[in-house]
């Protein structure tokens, strides 16, 4: 499993490299700011719980021949939901920090730049 970094998803996303962006936080904080061409499958808090059977039921709704990054709201959740991708087959990996990475690379801010210096160490 890898962990994708905003600034490569960006930078994918813009240069037509596009991954399935796959965004598992519920359905209202989604419809609140999302990824721009990013598919919603609101399993974030069955996942945060320790349950994947919801997930495990709509794996056929999910591309087989594409990358899948999944993001959650920091990252950890989305986590579970790519080992489990994973384990199925699917070629999946994480957004780093999840839309709160998201949101810092976009803006600009100074905890983005600080984990952006960690991650490179």
């Amino acid at each position: 499993m890898s962990d994708v970094r905003p600034a490569e998803l960006a930078s994918r996303l813009d240069g037509g490299d596009e991954p399935y962006v796959l965004d598992i936080r519920p359905q209202s904080a989604y419809e609140s700011g999302a990824i721009e061409g990013s598919h919603n499958v609101p399993v974030y808090d069955d996942l945060r719980a320790g349950d994947d059977s919801t997930l495990r039921a709509r794996l056929d709704t999910l591309p087989r021949d594409e990358e899948i990054v999944v993001v959650c709201k920091m990252g950890v959740v989305a986590r579970r939901a790519t080992d489990l991708l994973v384990e199925e087959g699917y070629d999946a990996s994480t957004l780093s920090g999840g839309m709160s990475g998201w949101r810092g690379y976009q803006n600009g801010s100074l905890l983005y730049k600080l984990r952006s210096l960690l991650w490179r160490l």
